[in-house]
C-alpha cells in the first residue's frame, strides 16, 4: 500500500471521531466509508512481470487512444477512480530523463489531455531502445508523485510513482516496437503487455 492512503485515511477517522464526538456518532459514518476508500484506492498489489522482450503497462486502466505521432505511437491509458494508481516503468534501463510541465486540469480521457495537462515525462534508456512515459494529472487527481530521477537504474515493471485519483498515463514507443494492444482494452501495470521488440 501507498504511504499516503494510511495518512489520510487516519486523517479521516480522526475528523469522524471528533465529529461523532461533537455532534451524533451517526454523522461519523461518511469519514469511516471515505478512510476505507482511501485505504482502497492506495492500494499497490504485486504484479508478475512477463520475461521476454516486451514493454510492459506503466499502468492500469483502459486504452483509450493509439495515435501515430511522427516515427512514434502513442498509446494513451485512462485510470479511472477504482483503478490502482500506482505507475511501473515499462522496460528495464536507465532514467536518462524526468521532466515535470505544469498545466491544466482537463478530463483525462479527453486527447487534448496529452498536450495540455500538467504532467511528468520519464525517459527509460535499455537494451538499444527508449521508451518515454507520461503521468498525466486529471480532472480530479492534482498531485503526481515520481520516485525516480535522472540516473536511476529500474527494472521493467518497477514502481516509479503514482498519481492521486483519476488520472492518464500516455507511452510514446519507436518503430522498433509491434503493438500487442488495441483501443478499448483494459490493461495492468507491470503485467499487461503494450508491446513486443520487432
Amino acid at each position: 500500500m501507498v504511504i499516503d492512503g494510511i495518512y489520510y485515511a487516519l486523517g479521516l477517522l480522526a475528523g469522524g471521531a471528533l465529529t461523532g464526538y461533537l455532534t451524533k456518532p451517526a454523522f461519523s459514518i461518511p469519514f469511516v466509508i471515505l478512510a476505507v476508500f482511501c485505504l482502497w484506492f492506495f492500494r499497490d498489489p504485486d504484479r508478475p512481470i512477463p520475461p521476454g522482450p516486451v514493454a510492459v503497462s506503466p499502468a492500469d486502466g483502459v486504452v483509450v487512444a493509439i495515435k501515430p505521432e511522427g516515427e512514434q505511437t502513442r498509446v494513451s491509458i485512462f485510470l479511472n477512480v477504482f483503478d490502482v494508481h500506482v505507475n511501473r516503468s515499462p522496460i528495464a534501463g536507465k532514467i536518462t530523463k524526468v521532466e515535470y510541465k505544469t498545466g491544466k486540469f482537463l478530463v483525462a480521457s479527453k486527447p487534448e489531455a496529452t498536450t495540455d495537462n500538467e504532467q511528468n515525462f520519464i525517459t527509460v534508456e535499455g537494451n538499444g531502445t527508449k521508451i518515454v512515459f507520461s503521468q498525466i494529472a486529471g480532472l480530479i487527481a492534482r498531485r503526481i508523485i515520481c520516485y525516480k530521477k535522472a540516473g536511476d537504474i529500474v527494472e521493467a515493471g518497477e514502481r516509479v510513482g503514482y498519481i492521486k485519483f483519476g488520472s492518464r498515463v500516455d507511452m510514446f514507443l519507436g518503430p522498433e516496437w509491434t503493438l500487442q494492444v488495441k483501443e478499448g482494452e483494459r490493461v495492468s501495470a507491470g503485467s499487461g503487455v503494450i508491446a513486443r521488440r520487432k
